[in-house]
């Protein structure tokens, strides 16, 4: 069965700097447009950022442009978040997911195909 496992999450400091990786088993993942998205106690689950089967793709939120960055590797199955300048409003567990649609359609589009168990950001101030 198809597993998204997501790594590299933590506890950092205010303006810090951490790099998520997500994991794909069992799935064709050169084919899938891939997104991370993001919830925080007592909110909705909310897009971050999304990149398309080949990385020539990418939409980001309006609250991460510029400080976060999506990223794949299709040789190991993994996409990346690179996320910069952390503000204590980026806590949250932060999920990865995989879908047939574009990254701009993911960012709206609900249910996706695929989700990870998440991991665990905490930015302190």
């Amino acid at each position: 069965q198809v597993q998204l496992v997501e790594s590299g999450g933590g506890l950092v400091q205010a303006g810090d700097s951490l790099r998520l990786s997500c994991a794909a088993s069992e799935l064709t993942f050169s084919t899938y447009t891939m997104g991370w998205f993001r919830q925080a106690p007592g909110k909705e689950r909310g897009f971050v950022a999304a990149i398309n089967w080949n990385g020539f793709s990418t939409y980001y939120a309006d609250s991460v442009k510029g400080r976060f960055t999506i990223s794949r590797d299709n040789t190991k199955n993994t996409v990346y978040l690179q996320m910069n300048s952390l503000k204590p409003e980026d806590t949250a567990v932060y999920y990865c997911a995989a879908d047939g649609s574009t990254p701009q359609r993911m960012a709206v589009l609900t249910p996706l195909d695929y989700w990870g168990q998440g991991t665990q950001v905490t930015v302190s101030s």
